[in-house]
């Protein structure tokens, strides 16, 4: 396991606008012509950040590099990228049928080396991201805050004397786990403003006391769009399909 930093923190954004996006499972044109029907301008200030998912299902898988690259994109791991990196490393014992069922079949087919240069760089990915708005701090994790609170799951990020069986396990919850969304469980996540994932497929963005589940499915052609999340307003906007250029995808 990569020594990396497991939580990332953004200041305010004092220019343009912290958006959030749901799953984009290698649909990159598809999320690139929802940014321009938003009017999304990394030129004046603008940010993205992902809930993760940004390989397989889709057909632009590889151009993911080129999108983590940016240094106004800003994602966390999801449970694919999770797949890629395991499927990049030597040793790897993932079975193949499994990772092409879901939608692993373009890594598949890669060398060797470029399926290690994509397990380096998503394993390089955060966990969770913080970014600071004015109201508090909104957090980003794939499926769930595995934690009643987001200072126990901070802590826990940032400890140096975890096991790897013990780090293994909090990566899962936080890349894998479904039982929020699967109970509807109201809770929420204490000593956060709000927590922000995806992972899981919805008709419409679900708020469960302070988490928004916001995977509408823009990267499917039956999805309601890419919905972006404004992290300073927490306001949203989900895109209709018809406005993301399907047949061009």
């Amino acid at each position: 396991m990569r020594n990396t930093a497991l939580l990332q923190r953004f200041e305010r954004n004092p220019r343009g606008r912290d958006l959030i996006v749901g799953d984009i499972h290698g649909c990159f044109s598809r999320l690139q012509a929802a940014l321009s029907a938003i009017q999304f301008h990394p030129d004046a200030g603008d940010r993205l950040f992902s809930v993760g998912d940004l390989v397989d299902r889709g057909p632009e898988s590889a151009a993911s590099l080129e999108w983590v690259a940016q240094p106004w994109f800003h994602a966390v791991q999801g449970n694919h990228e999770d797949m890629a990196i395991r499927w990049g490393k030597r040793d790897c014992q993932m079975d193949p049928m499994v990772y092409a069922a879901n939608g692993g079949a373009w890594n598949i087919g890669n060398t060797p080396e470029e399926r290690a240069e994509f397990s380096v760089a998503f394993d390089d990915l955060p966990i969770a991201i913080e970014i600071e708005t004015r109201e508090g701090i909104v957090g980003i994790v794939h499926a769930d805050c595995p934690f009643a609170s987001w200072d126990s799951l901070r802590t826990a990020l940032l400890a140096t004397d975890l096991k790897n069986s013990e780090r293994r396990h909090l990566r899962d919850m936080c890349m894998w786990d479904r039982s929020r969304i699967q109970t509807k469980f109201t809770g929420g996540v204490k000593d956060i403003r709000a927590v922000v994932v995806g992972h899981t497929p919805l008709e419409r963005v679900e708020v469960l006391g302070n988490v928004y589940h916001i995977d509408t499915k823009g990267w499917h052609p039956n999805g309601k769009g890419f919905t972006f999340l404004n992290a300073a307003t927490l306001t949203y906007e989900t895109l209709p399909p018809q406005e993301l250029l399907w047949e061009a995808a």
